[in-house]
């Protein structure tokens, strides 16, 4: 199932940037978030591979309408068909398409395609996580000051961290945490499974501890879709990152 899967993220991945930099539309759904016609032809090339491959799995999507009928499924897809849609717009390479198949609310496949980058990331359920072929494995890091964060830039109360190069995919900067280019990863607002599900188990089968913005377990297959926060962290640090962003984020939800 896993080859399958990657094949069908793949190909997606190269529909993609085969229309980078061409004529599409874009607008915005709402003010803030893009979107253009090559998220929603992407979206429409993997519901037919992915239902065709696993057609009593229910849906969710960043890109089609909701159905409160996946609930009942015990297997999900959740895909996002551009993850990181502003790189994309702006033909930077920060973006992937990202696919996960949930059971029981857990995520037991995670793929992620990244053609601009030239990398492809895939993981199992207890199987291990691996990028282009080659196992996956967070880095050691035990020391909290000195973290690599994937960011633009740091606020001041996070000047003992260090900031790495940041990509518009979410999926990709927690990527980053299980190919031990970085240390740490957080969200501090409301998000969508969407954004998480594959790469949420990328970083955990490479070692990672992945939570929700206040240490929370990760849910899929919710009602709402939705979590409050990602946190994916080196273990030894993950309970001082928690404890670091507590405040911001109890600030927020």
């Amino acid at each position: 199932m896993l080859d399958r899967v990657s094949s069908i993220a793949a190909e997606a991945g190269r529909i993609a940037q085969s229309r980078s930099g061409g004529p599409f539309k874009r607008w915005e759904k709402v003010p803030g978030h893009p979107v253009c016609d090559i998220d929603l032809e992407i979206d429409a090339f993997l519901r037919e591979e992915l239902s065709r491959l696993d057609p009593d799995a229910g849906w969710l999507s960043e890109e089609t309408l909701d159905d409160s009928d996946r609930i009942e499924r015990r297997r999900l897809w959740v895909v996002d068909p551009i993850d990181g849609t502003r790189d994309y717009l702006r033909g930077r390479p920060g973006w992937a398409v990202s696919v996960a198949l949930v059971e029981d609310r857990v995520p037991i496949i995670g793929v992620l395609d990244a053609p601009e980058r030239g990398e492809h990331w895939q993981a199992a359920a207890g199987q291990g996580a691996w990028r282009n072929g080659d196992r996956l494995q967070v880095s050691g890091r035990k020391i909290f000051a000195g973290a690599r964060v994937p960011s633009d830039s740091l606020p001041a109360e996070d000047a003992d961290l260090k900031a790495v190069a940041k990509p518009n995919s979410i999926a990709l900067r927690i990527a980053l945490v299980a190919a031990g280019e970085a240390d740490l990863v957080a969200t501090l607002r409301w998000g969508f499974e969407w954004d998480i599900a594959a790469a949420a188990l990328i970083a955990s089968e490479a070692g990672a501890t992945v939570s929700g913005a206040l240490g929370q377990p990760l849910a899929f297959n919710t009602a709402s879709g939705s979590a409050f926060g990602v946190l994916a962290a080196t273990p030894a640090i993950h309970a001082a990152a928690v404890a670091r962003l507590r405040g911001r984020a109890m600030a927020v939800v």
